[in-house]
């Protein structure tokens, strides 16, 4: 059974830094793209960055210039450097990947982890 585990998530001042971690685990054959996605109390679910296997990377508006994402493909883990922190990037933060298990790649979603930043 495939599964991905998240942590690094917690309270942090405003202006601070977290690094969020989320690891593949189960049978597969490979990973696809990898990414990170919040939802805070009241709204929907929003991307906030995804990366290639190949390291190709895309960020939302709103932490350009703030946070990196990066992966290990040897550990089949994504990473989510977080600084500069903002009340409103208090969240939710999901981790995504597009994991192969068949032909076909399916979507796989992590617990989340709650990132809570005070002003």
């Amino acid at each position: 059974q495939v599964q991905l585990v998240e942590s690094g998530g917690g309270l942090v001042q405003a202006g601070g830094s977290l690094r969020l971690s989320c690891t593949a685990s189960g049978r597969f054959f490979g990973i696809n793209d990898m990414g990170w996605y919040r939802q805070a109390p009241g709204e929907e679910r929003e991307l906030v960055a995804t990366i290639s296997n190949g390291g190709t990377t895309n960020y939302a508006d709103s932490v350009k210039g703030r946070f990196a994402i990066s992966r290990d493909n040897a550990k089949n883990t994504v990473y989510l450097q977080m600084n500069s922190l903002k009340f409103e990037d208090t969240a939710v933060y999901y981790c995504n990947a597009r994991i192969r298990i068949a032909v076909n790649p399916y979507n796989y979603w992590g617990q989340g982890t709650q990132v809570t930043v005070s002003s």
